[in-house]
C-alpha cells in the first residue's frame, strides 16, 4: 500500500474542508472494511480522514424523542448501552453480530451502513426502526431516511464531499419491540446468507397495530417488505399470519446464485427468518 496522509480533524467543519481539498481522501471511521479494501487494491486513498476525534460523531444520546448514535461510535458501546438494550433489543442483536469482539471495539454502525453491503446486519435493524441519517456537507445538513441511503452494493447517497454525522431513531411507542436474525454457514464471524429484521407494535388487546419488516443479502440493497408487515397487522401473530408474512418476504427477495446459496434456498430462508423475527419481536413487545 503506498504512503498516505493521516488527518485527525477535531470538528465536522475541519473534516469537510479536508475532504473538499483532497478528492482522493477517504473517510476513516472504524477502518475495519476500509483497510482491507486498501490492502486488496480495491481502494487507494491519498489520505485517511479519521472521524473518531470529532466529539459530535462519537457517543450515544437519548432524549425525549430520539436516540442519537454518532456515526463513529464503536459497536461495543452500542451493545453495552443499557437504554439501547432495553428499547431496541433487535438493533443490539444486529450490532452484536458485527465481526468479533475486537472488531466491535473499533468498527462502527455508521461505517457498516456507509459500506453499503447488501448483507450488512445493522441495515435491516435500522430499516425496521425507521432510522434517519444525518448528513453534513458544504451545502449544510440534510436528513435522509435509512431506506433511501444505500443505492447499490458499495454505493450510497453521500456525495464525495459529505459525511454521515449520526443515525437517529425515534423512541419506540409503548408495547413495541424489534428483532433481527441471520443465517450464516459458520457459527460466528461470517457474512449473512440471508438476514431479516422486524419491529412490532401491539395494542392494548394484544393485536398487532403496526409492523415493519426488512430483509438483507437477497437483493442489491437491504429492503423493506411492506406486504410482509401488512400480513400480520390486525393479527395476534397466529401461525397463519406469520406464514403469510413469510410468503411475502420470499416473494420480495431478489437473490443471486453464488457459492453461499442458491436463489430458491435464499428465498425460502428469507421467509423463515421473517416469520421467526416477527414472532420474537411480538414476544418482546408483550413483555
Amino acid at each position: 500500500m503506498p504512503d498516505v496522509r493521516y488527518e485527525a480533524p477535531r470538528s465536522i467543519d475541519q473534516a469537510l474542508s479536508l475532504l473538499h481539498a483532497d478528492p482522493g481522501a477517504a473517510i476513516l471511521a472504524g477502518g475495519t472494511d476500509l483497510l482491507i479494501q486498501c490492502r486488496t487494491g480495491a481502494k487507494q486513498p491519498t489520505a485517511f480522514i479519521d472521524l473518531k476525534h470529532i466529539p459530535q460523531l462519537v457517543g450515544i444520546t437519548l432524549d425525549d424523542r430520539w436516540l442519537h448514535i454518532g456515526a463513529a461510535t464503536c459497536a461495543a458501546e452500542i451493545t453495552g448501552h443499557p437504554d439501547v438494550k432495553r428499547l431496541w433489543p433487535g438493533l443490539v442483536d444486529a450490532v452484536h453480530l458485527i465481526g468479533s469482539t475486537q472488531i466491535q471495539g473499533r468498527g462502527t454502525v455508521g461505517g457498516n451502513l456507509c459500506n453499503a453491503s447488501p448483507a450488512a446486519d445493522t441495515t435491516c435493524a435500522l430499516l425496521v426502526n425507521g432510522a434517519v441519517c444525518v448528513i453534513a456537507g458544504p451545502r449544510g445538513e440534510r436528513l435522509v431516511p435509512v431506506e433511501q441511503f444505500c443505492l447499490a452494493p458499495g454505493k450510497t447517497v453521500l456525495e464525495r464531499d459529505e459525511i454521515l454525522v449520526e443515525v437517529r431513531l425515534a423512541r419506540p411507542a409503548a408495547r413495541t419491540a424489534d428483532a433481527y436474525l441471520r443465517l450464516i454457514p459458520r457459527t460466528e464471524m461470517d457474512i449473512a446468507v440471508v438476514g431479516a429484521g422486524a419491529s412490532v407494535t401491539l395494542d392494548a388487546a394484544g393485536l398487532c397495530a403496526e409492523a415493519r419488516v426488512a430483509i438483507g443479502a437477497v437483493a442489491p440493497t437491504c429492503r423493506l417488505v411492506p406486504d410482509a408487515a401488512a400480513a400480520v397487522i390486525g393479527s395476534r401473530m397466529e401461525p397463519e399470519a406469520l406464514a403469510r408474512a413469510a410468503a411475502a418476504a420470499s416473494a420480495a427477495a431478489r437473490p443471486i446464485d453464488d457459492k453461499r446459496g442458491t436463489v430458491s434456498y435464499r428465498r425460502r430462508v428469507a421467509g423463515v427468518l421473517t416469520s421467526r423475527a416477527l414472532a420474537i419481536a411480538a414476544a418482546r413487545a408483550k413483555e
